[in-house]
């Protein structure tokens, strides 16, 4: 188990420092039908678009190692666009809710009325609608917006960053902040296991101390000899830990594997799951207000097409299908080393939205949670790689057992050999030693209690007198 702690001598060490899974992120839209009509009332109506699908490059910088069996180092990502493995190109257009006007807008829902009806005029004025149409890589990565100056000046501070907005415009060439996490050089059991993001110990984002903890790993590795029962992670995406339930034990191309799953719980309200309570304010069970920790946008993230959410969340809305097959999430664990083989983790970002009075653009817009993109992260041990984890964890393992079993086989029969060979001995040397006479023993004198031996010891007197 050497080989599992974080430690440049270890074999596993260049597999955490760049990490040899192809990745791959997988991007859906919702596509909105009927924006005119949701404008005036009516059921947004969706249509799934995609996937876009992305090759990732995940590698660690900053790799610092400390004195208290910790190491820090920053994680970046590289996204990098497969036109072969989509459905569609960066350049298609796509109706999406426009999501910097419509979340201003409930942002700015307590706000004195004059101030929303000056961005109302302001809106007006740059043609800013309720609804956009843009290309798959501007929604994505960012286009330039005079909306987002226009809003600093009428609400200092509101939205808190200049330049371009895109939903995913920090994700790319970017790092999750800075994790510290244990060696396991001196407690194997530790091993991977965060001890800081960011310098902090736990999070402020949240209600409760219990929902700000920092707990389990950072999500690549775990500690070896795992249970079957659950596994932590913090996901800086979430701004949360996240706990995993065991489903099943299974093999992913030989290699015995637990799978792990999320539990109906994970984004249940609190009222369902008073323990959530914390992430609150919530609404329906199925989504998590991430507002806190996204700039205060009317932001939620749930699983793909509501799956295990509240079914009022589907209901309204048309053209979701939720399935456990297209939209769990899983991973896939070796359990004796704590390494992933394969895994498919699975999130959508929705954006309530609604009618705000005083700002015209809204219009009546009845509220609803409107998914706007789901997103697989899928990668799997394959190539040479998983030869070397089969071979050195499954191959020979298995082949010393074999070899157990034959070397007590073979012992059997060379027990029983040399039995026979050592009785066969014995019987020589005993056949071979000198005989020497024996001598005849008298008879037991008779007596009272054995009547025919002193009836045969008389005969044999009265015999030898004639």
């Amino acid at each position: 188990m050497q080989n599992v702690r974080i430690d440049p001598s270890s074999v596993s060490f260049s597999m955490w420092k760049d990490i040899p899974v192809p990745f791959y992120m997988s991007v859906y839209f919702f596509e909105v039908l009927n924006p005119k009509e949701v404008l005036r009332g009516a059921k947004p109506v969706l249509n799934q678009r995609g996937p876009y699908v992305y090759r990732e490059f995940r590698y660690k910088t900053n790799i610092t190692f400390h004195d208290n069996d910790t190491v820090s180092f920053l994680e970046y990502r590289k996204l990098f666009f497969q036109p072969d493995m989509s459905n569609g190109s960066e350049e298609e257009y796509i109706v999406v809710p426009n999501v910097l006007m419509m979340g201003a807008a409930v942002m700015m829902e307590n706000l004195p009325n004059f101030v929303k009806l000056l961005l109302s005029g302001a809106l007006a004025g740059l043609k800013q609608e309720a609804f956009m149409n843009r290309t798959v890589g501007e929604i994505l990565w960012g286009y330039e917006d005079p909306l987002i100056d226009t809003i600093n000046t009428l609400v200092p501070g509101l939205i808190p960053f200049k330049g371009k907005f895109g939903l995913f415009v920090e994700l790319n060439n970017s790092n999750s902040g800075l994790f510290t996490v244990n060696t396991g050089m001196k407690n194997i059991s530790r091993v991977h296991m965060v001890d800081s993001w960011n310098g902090l110990k736990k999070v402020n984002y949240w209600r409760s101390d219990e929902c700000n903890m920092i707990n389990g790993t950072a999500g690549e590795m775990w500690p070896p000899f795992m249970s079957p029962t659950s596994l932590e992670f913090y996901s800086p995406d979430a701004c949360r830990s996240m706990t995993l339930v065991y489903e099943q034990s299974g093999k992913f191309e030989g290699v015995p594997t637990y799978r792990f799953v999320a539990p109906k719980t994970l984004f249940a309200n609190g009222t369902d799951y008073p323990p959530n309570e914390g992430f609150c304010p919530c609404m329906q069970s199925g989504i998590q207000n991430v507002s806190t920790c996204r700039l205060k946008a009317p932001m939620f993230i749930s699983h793909p097409h509501f799956y295990n959410a509240d079914p009022t969340l589907v209901d309204a809305v048309e053209g979701l299908h939720p399935s456990k097959d297209q939209h769990a999430l899983f991973l896939d664990v070796h359990p004796m080393t704590g390494i992933p083989m394969n895994c498919s983790i699975k999130l959508q970002l929705n954006l309530y939205i609604k009618q705000v009075s005083g700002i015209i653009q809204t219009g009546k817009i009845k509220p609803v949670v409107l998914p706007l993109l789901w997103f697989a992260e899928s990668g799997s041990i394959e190539g040479s790689v998983l030869k070397q984890f089969y071979t050195n964890l499954v191959l020979i393992p298995t082949l010393l057992d074999y070899l157990q079993y034959i070397f007590l086989g073979l012992s059997v029969p060379l027990v029983i050999s040399a039995a026979v060979l050592m009785a066969r001995s014995q019987r020589t040397t005993a056949e071979k030693s000198p005989r020497h006479p024996t001598t005849q023993t008298k008879p037991s004198p008779s007596s009272e209690t054995t009547p025919l031996l002193h009836d045969a010891g008389t005969l044999s007197q009265d015999d030898a007198e004639a």
